[in-house]
């Protein structure tokens, strides 16, 4: 049987890191002033963590824990307040300037932010390894090589420790209003160029860097991925909540939370 031309996996445009960076540089002011991540309600006390992802990580106190494209640190500092040596880690420079500003208005004085890329991430952490591996939702259709990311992320977490991924549903990008109205493939794996002036935070902002390239991950996917770099599968959930609903109608997961630990 021959492949669906979908299937097949498109080549990036050769500059895709650049144009995901400068994008997401420019998203840093915005996101930092507008409403949707509410920076001073933050640094006042409010959290930024789903009711799941707190009962399945468990109790993070005295561990060391390390996110994965944390973008301006909102999560990464809101598992420092419950007691984890966090380290945070993203491409931009702004986010993580930012983020460690953050820290420093909170008082967490143990938070570390670090400037790499995921693939980078082994060598400029030092080959260090972390009790968690944490990767909050929206951060993987931003990555190419589903196997490089875990092989990096295998190699980052303890013997004993895990990784926790809580990301959104593929199957939540496909649908619009109607969640019965399929739109898109779920299984196209190739390249995609996004032209988008706005932000996820801001839909009437202009963005001066408009063009990202991301790719689609199915569960399947990630799950082999781990699984083939070593890493034991202890649960996939899915969620029909996360940071949106759709209308009330028949449901599809929004969000799928997995966890994986590394064998002793």
């Amino acid at each position: 049987m021959s492949a669906h031309p979908n299937d097949l996996p498109a080549a990036p445009p050769a500059d895709w890191a650049e144009l995901n960076r400068a994008n997401w540089d420019e998203r840093v002011p915005l996101h930092v002033g507008g409403r949707f991540y509410d920076v001073p309600g933050f640094t006042a006390g409010a959290d930024t963590l789903i009711d799941f992802e707190l009962a399945e990580v468990g109790d993070v106190t005295g561990k060391r824990l390390l996110h994965l494209q944390c973008h301006i640190g909102l999560d990464t500092l809101s598992w420092a307040r419950r007691g984890a040596e966090v380290t945070g880690l993203d491409f931009s420079a702004p986010a993580i300037a930012q983020a460690a500003e953050l820290a420093a208005e909170i008082g967490a004085d143990t938070a570390r932010f670090v400037v790499s890329d995921v693939y980078g991430a082994l060598e400029a952490l030092d080959g260090e390894g972390f009790d968690v591996v944490y990767t909050g939702r929206g951060a993987l259709n931003w990555l190419p090589d589903l196997a490089g990311w875990a092989r990096t992320v295998a190699r980052l977490v303890k013997p004993g420790g895990f990784v926790y991924l809580a990301e959104f549903h593929p199957l939540s990008e496909l649908v619009e209003d109607d969640p019965g109205v399929l739109v898109e493939d779920y299984f196209l794996r190739g390249a995609q160029v996004v032209d988008d002036p706005g932000s996820y935070a801001d839909r009437s902002a202009e963005l001066p860097s408009t063009r990202t390239v991301q790719w689609r991950h199915g569960v399947g996917d990630v799950v082999s991925a781990l699984a083939a770099a070593g890493l034991r599968l202890e649960f996939l959930h899915e969620h029909a909540h996360g940071h949106f609903r759709l209308p009330a109608g028949p449901r599809i997961p929004l969000v799928y939370s997995l966890r994986a630990s590394r064998p002793l």
